[in-house]
Parts: structure tokens; C-alpha cells; sequence
């Protein structure tokens, strides 16, 4: 249904219906963003998932010719 349907469809209801659907509306914006905000991560969620070994930053053995 394009918005020009949509806007027939609306326009051709009674006052009281308008403000229905003008609820659901917002219950379905509200509904969204609660889903949205639900799938924000939680820091912290990996812990423990890997270890990083203490000489991370040290220079690796194959690179040694270039330094």
C-alpha cells in the first residue's frame, strides 16, 4: 500500500477511528524502540571468552629482519 493509499484510506474514516489509529501508531513507534533498544549490547558480555598472553606487544620473531 503506497502513502497515497494509505492517506485515501485515512481520510475517508470517521473522527473516532482517526484517533485510533492514530493510538496504534504510537504503539507501534513505541514498540520499535524497545526493540531497538534491546539490541544495544551489554558491556562487558565476552568476558573471559580469550586471553591475551602478557608479550602481545612485543615484536614478533619473523619480523625481526625488518627492525
Amino acid at each position: 500500500m503506497t502513502d497515497l493509499q494509505l492517506y485515501s484510506e485515512l481520510s475517508s474514516l470517521p473522527t473516532d477511528l482517526k484517533k485510533e489509529v492514530q493510538d496504534f501508531i504510537e504503539f507501534l513507534k513505541t514498540k520499535a524502540r524497545k526493540q531497538n533498544a534491546s539490541k544495544q549490547r551489554k558491556f562487558g558480555a565476552a568476558k573471559g571468552f580469550f586471553k591475551m598472553h602478557a608479550d602481545f606487544d612485543e615484536p614478533l620473531e619473523d619480523f625481526k629482519d625488518y627492525m
